[in-house]
């Protein structure tokens, strides 16, 4: 593992990385951009009040006009200055689930600019867990659109050092509060429509949801809706990545070495010995936190080598494990 670390080093000594809040503040307030730590991933942070500071999110990314982004806000007080018509349901799950990975979906407000809904009739809301963000936010005093700091598509950043790497001097200010806890973008869900359902899978799963309403709680199915990660392809490493069951991961890598070429395999199993050396192996635990904690830093390791694909086994089946298998399919190879 010790030669991943080495190629990362160099990033940590990036000089916008920072622990001063106030110079993040100062950089807000002057329409620049500031990478922000969550629980889930890093933002990239932009007062949402400034249609100038929010074109630089997307021109900083390469992210499509039309791709909405989420407003990240201090306190649920501040809801009824994004949102109109907001159903009561809204504050019970505010009351249980702020701060974390909640996103909720509602009637925009008529003053929020079309650049943040991608010219939808819905705004994107959450209150983020982590006390670094919170106390920008707090510090702050306006809401904040904050997409995953890094370029559009690629692997999501879940540390200081991932954003650095990813856009550079395009950040004014990148604010390290370490590792992110969780690891994946935060569940979204649509009060916008009856049933309420979930656009995008996170650590908030539809069953802790529904005990929390007494209703059920289903994922998508058909919505015109655009929210922020919903495209097929995301979430992915420049090395092709492959999600196969465990049985074919090994015809795969002989298949690969008979081209000439290398992989490498992240895997729940141990290397099959007949296997040669040079294919690097990486055997992880099957526990879904530790799971979604590590994967986007374990995408981002094996893409550093430089191989001709990435093979990945299977994850279980399982209301723990449905947010990870999303980002695995959207991130691997399209059949």
């Amino acid at each position: 593992m010790t030669q991943f670390c080495t190629i990362l080093n160099f990033e940590i000594m990036h000089k916008n990385i920072t622990i001063d809040i106030k110079q993040a503040i100062q950089q807000l307030q002057a329409g620049n951009l500031v990478a922000f730590p969550t629980e889930t991933v890093y933002g990239l942070g932009a007062d949402a009040t400034n249609e100038e500071a929010i074109r630089k999110v997307f021109a900083a990314k390469g992210r499509p006009a039309d791709h909405p982004l989420i407003v990240h806000l201090a306190s649920a007080e501040q809801i009824s200055d994004w949102a109109i018509n907001i159903p009561d349901v809204t504050w019970i799950l505010a009351q249980h689930f702020w701060p974390g990975p909640l996103t909720l979906l509602l009637p925009k407000h008529p003053n929020v600019s079309p650049l943040i809904t991608g010219g939808q009739d819905t705004i994107a809301l959450r209150i983020p867990q982590h006390p670094v963000a919170l106390q920008l936010l707090k510090e702050f005093g306006k809401g904040m659109v904050g997409p995953s700091a890094n370029k559009y598509g690629f692997v999501s950043p879940t540390t200081a050092a991932h954003v650095a790497a990813d856009l550079g001097e395009k950040v004014t200010c990148i604010l390290d509060g370490g590792a992110c806890d969780i690891g994946l973008e935060s569940t979204i869900l649509n009060l916008t429509a009856d049933p309420i359902t979930i656009m995008r899978q996170g650590a908030i799963t539809g069953d802790q949801i529904s005990t929390v309403l007494k209703t059920p709680i289903s994922s998508t199915n058909g919505s015109n809706i655009r929210v922020s990660g919903s495209h097929a392809s995301h979430y992915a490493p420049l090395t092709p990545v492959y999600v196969l069951p465990m049985g074919a991961i090994a015809p795969k890598v002989e298949e690969v070495i008979k081209n000439g070429q290398n992989c490498s395999v992240i895997s729940f199993k141990t290397k099959p010995e007949h296997l040669p050396d040079a294919i690097y192996w990486q055997q992880i635990v099957e526990d879904p936190v530790s799971y979604a904690h590590d994967l986007y830093s374990n995408l981002r390791m094996h893409d550093q080598l430089e191989n001709s694909a990435i093979l990945i086994e299977q994850v279980p089946n399982g209301s723990e494990w449905v947010a990870i298998s999303d980002r695995l399919q959207r991130a691997g190879v399209k059949s």
